[in-house]
């Protein structure tokens, strides 16, 4: 697959065949590949290192915790609109001037969110992030395909797949120590002076390398009816579980929006001469299942990571820097091993389905979790999830990015990303909700015993108060046990059932074509 550029001059014309420059080689590319990796980092990361530093965030500014959820929908709303219109925006603009304008502007809303002086001017500020941020992680993949040769696009895919599961990972561990240690804004203005480098440098060695464009039209009602539809749906998952979801007529009067919106969306695209988003993409098998397999990997991912910390914090005792480190090593594998799955010559299938196995693997091991744990029996179950991140976004990418054609590259990226995060905010929702829901039944279940009449609970009273303890701070102690075991339930209940979805997923993988060979694919080697 050739890297040309996305397309060429002219108002609607198709575009002129054109020689693609010469990919970078020694120094040069890896300068280059570093910078570009940074930017897909830095933009990963700002997505979930803010998470665990709301309550701090919060408590500075003096809000609730439920006003300072609006610090991160603000940020995945407007970054949802954006991603998927990066092809049009590299297209109009060029590739490089989006990538490079984007990071600088990322590094300025960074730099204002960190001095943001109440939770109105951060709310603003977390929308301009978010939004100039879009075209960074599609744009970053772009360019890595393009400055490789062809043989060695897998390896350009392995640099952006390391960046891209170890910010998910580092993010958490990152937030909670700087919120332990420092103040609030420095999580954000920490982007500032790596944002500088890495757009100088990608300035500085591509500028040359730009590709051409052509004066699309601006679809203004399909772009309107995206950033309606995605603003309810958005709004909706990030408040959903505050609100007792479609107990609440704000949540329904959000799902209705965004249903009637997308499906407004979708017929308007279809339709559309210029469509802002090229929904056409789907009509390929392997774009649309492995698009498919992407997402709903992805959101067993993103789940599994939120559910663990989120249980180490509040059930098991764990700091936040503490729960961090438990899962660390995951991303440590992955980064040493996508490397080296980039070399791999075999049936990207295959890889995936290594990385489903994996994946199950983990997520039944971590199902047999007890409540006194330690903290290498909480981690070993990660070692084989760094397996399965290290053979999971590589073959997918090749899957989906399979057949689509140099012009289409942009597009199809930025759509991807869209749905797999798009996917993941599902995922963080879902996983919290039943969650919490499980474990109050399994509560409701445990303490059905929990009466005078039960000997087993007499007995644990009683041996309680002999140890010094008053019939309440008794009762208070046990209490505490249930609803420890009931999370724990919970907990392995989710497990399990992420396990039994990786599996399924396995034949997803399989329903695709295996993927062109040589230099027909994105990843060929």
């Amino acid at each position: 697959m050739s890297s040309a550029a996305p397309a060429a001059s002219g108002a609607g014309a198709s575009p002129p065949p054109r020689t693609a420059p010469a990919p970078l080689q020694g120094v040069n590319l890896g300068i280059v590949a570093i910078a570009l990796a940074l930017g897909t980092f830095m933009q990963v990361l700002d997505g979930t290192i803010a998470n665990v530093s709301l309550p701090t965030i919060a408590g500075s500014l003096g809000v609730s915790a439920d006003q300072g959820t609006w610090v991160i929908t603000s940020f995945a709303v407007a970054n949802g609109v954006t991603v998927p219109l990066t092809g049009w925006l590299m297209m109009r603009f060029g590739v490089v001037k989006t990538f490079v304008f984007s990071v600088f502007a990322f590094s300025v809303a960074s730099f204002l969110c960190g001095i943001a002086w109440d939770l109105n001017s951060l709310i603003f500020f977390r929308i301009l992030q978010g939004g100039v941020s879009g075209p960074m992680i599609p744009g970053s993949q772009a360019l890595l395909i393009a400055i490789f040769p062809p043989h060695k696009r897998g390896t350009a895919l392995s640099i952006w797949s390391m960046t891209t599961l170890a910010a998910p990972v580092l993010g958490p561990l990152l937030g909670g120590y700087i919120s332990d240690n420092y103040h609030w804004s420095w999580i954000f203005l920490i982007n500032v002076p790596v944002g500088i480098a890495c757009g100088v440098i990608s300035w500085r060695y591509m500028a040359s390398r730009e590709t051409p464009t052509m004066k699309l039209p601006i679809d203004t009602f399909g772009l309107i009816l995206l950033a309606f539809w995605v603003f309810s749906l958005q709004t909706m998952l990030d408040l959903g579980k505050d609100r007792d979801w479609f107990n609440n007529s704000t949540i329904i009067v959000l799902t209705v929006c965004a249903v009637v919106g997308f499906i407004a969306w979708v017929i308007w695209e279809l339709t559309e001469k210029h469509p802002a988003v090229d929904l056409s993409l789907f009509k390929s098998r392997n774009f649309a299942l492995g698009t498919l397999a992407l997402c709903l990997g992805y959101a067993l991912l993103f789940a599994n990571n939120l559910l663990l910390p989120l249980w180490l914090q509040t059930q098991m005792g764990y700091t936040a820097t503490w729960a961090g480190l438990v899962a660390a090593p995951s991303g440590l594998v992955a980064v040493i091993i996508t490397p080296i799955i980039g070399r791999f010559k075999i049936d990207a299938r295959i890889l995936a389905s290594v990385a489903f196995l994996s994946y199950a693997g983990s997520f039944f091991m971590r199902s047999w979790y007890t409540p006194d744990a330690s903290f290498f029996v909480l981690m070993f179950p990660l070692l084989l999830q760094g397996v399965a991140m290290a053979t999971f976004f590589v073959p997918l990418i090749t899957i989906l990015l399979d057949g689509v054609s140099p012009q289409k590259l942009p597009s199809a990226s930025g759509i991807s990303n869209f749905a797999r995060i798009t996917a993941g905010s599902f995922a963080a929702s879902l996983i919290t909700t039943y969650w919490d829901r499980r474990a109050a039944l399994h509560q409701a279940r445990l303490t059905e015993v929990g009466t005078d009449y039960s000997p087993v609970y007499r007995g644990a009273v009683d041996q309680l108060q002999q140890l010094g303890a008053s019939p309440l701070q008794a009762t208070g102690a046990i209490l505490r046990q249930i609803t420890g075991q009931a999370y724990l339930l919970s907990s392995l209940e989710l497990f399990w059932l992420c396990g039994w979805i990786a599996i399924v997923l396995l034949g997803v993988v399989w329903l695709t074509r295996k993927p062109a060979p040589a230099d027909h694919g994105p990843m060929a080697e």
